[in-house]
């Protein structure tokens, strides 16, 4: 199985148990980087998939907590180089499996062949680059195709419908479906009309579909059960972190309710 696959592979294992799958966020080295680690290992004990965030000066698509938690994180130094390495030296390595979102600038400046080769060493399936046009994937396409990685593919609730059909076919591991315009962070209910988008996405995609932005409570996910495969949570796990309380535990009572 390739790592694309893998990452496919466990959102619909967790669709057996009647629930959308955890696409868990932790923001690379925050709160402390000599916790990147344990904290890794705990989020993913009760995650699905785990998506590591690389640190960015401009995060354009983040809210206010992932922002500042950027901008703690390359205050301590923290890499994609340092990333790959602190990844590339866990062990044991966790099942669930792990994506890297970043912005392009700090790809295209490790260098993509470099990049894909050092993501296989560390265990990485794939990545999510939220400022990379669809038409634009050639920059890093062929170089995590060669060694089976992931570039999962991003779409809006203003995604044209010929569009949308393009992006669902090239996209590996899932499609992010953004539930809203706008930025990460915010708390959200989910009307009608996004469930509906939701259900239009699911139908185009040969992959499943994980709900993105603003999810953070468990009555968010039961109302996005059947509409999605799985959800991505992310502020609400930072903030999580900021607090020095237990990911593992707030995630399963996010599962479990």
């Amino acid at each position: 199985m390739s790592a694309h696959e893998h990452i496919s592979a466990a959102i619909r294992a967790a669709n057996t148990r009647g629930e959308p799958a955890l696409v868990a966020y932790l923001t690379a080295g925050f709160p402390r980087r000599e916790h990147f680690r344990e904290h890794l290992r705990r989020v993913a004990s009760s995650a699905d998939v785990v998506e590591i965030g690389v640190p960015f000066s401009d995060p354009m698509a983040d809210g206010v907590t992932i922002q500042r938690s950027s901008r703690e994180a390359l205050a301590q130094g923290v890499s994609l180089g340092w990333i790959l390495s602190e990844l590339e030296m866990l062990a044991p390595r966790p099942e669930a499996p792990l994506l890297l979102m970043s912005y392009l600038n700090p790809l295209l400046a490790f260098g993509a062949e470099r990049l894909a080769d050092s993501a296989e060493r560390a265990g990485v399936a794939g990545f999510i680059v939220p400022d990379l046009p669809f038409d634009e994937g050639e920059a890093l396409q062929p170089a995590l195709s060669s060694r089976g990685l992931a570039l999962v593919q991003m779409v809006t609730p203003v995604t044209q419908p010929q569009r949308l059909e393009q992006i669902c076919a090239a996209s590996q591991g899932f499609v992010y479906a953004v539930t809203m315009t706008g930025t990460t962070g915010k708390n959200v209910a989910v009307p009608r009309e996004v469930t509906g988008y939701l259900d239009s996405v699911r139908a185009l995609s040969p992959v499943p579909i994980c709900a993105g932005f603003g999810i953070r409570s468990r009555e968010q996910l039961v109302r996005l059960r059947g509409h999605v495969d799985g959800v991505v949570v992310g502020s609400a796990l930072v903030e999580v972190l900021e607090r020095g309380e237990d990911p593992a535990k707030w995630l399963q009572a996010l599962r479990e309710g």
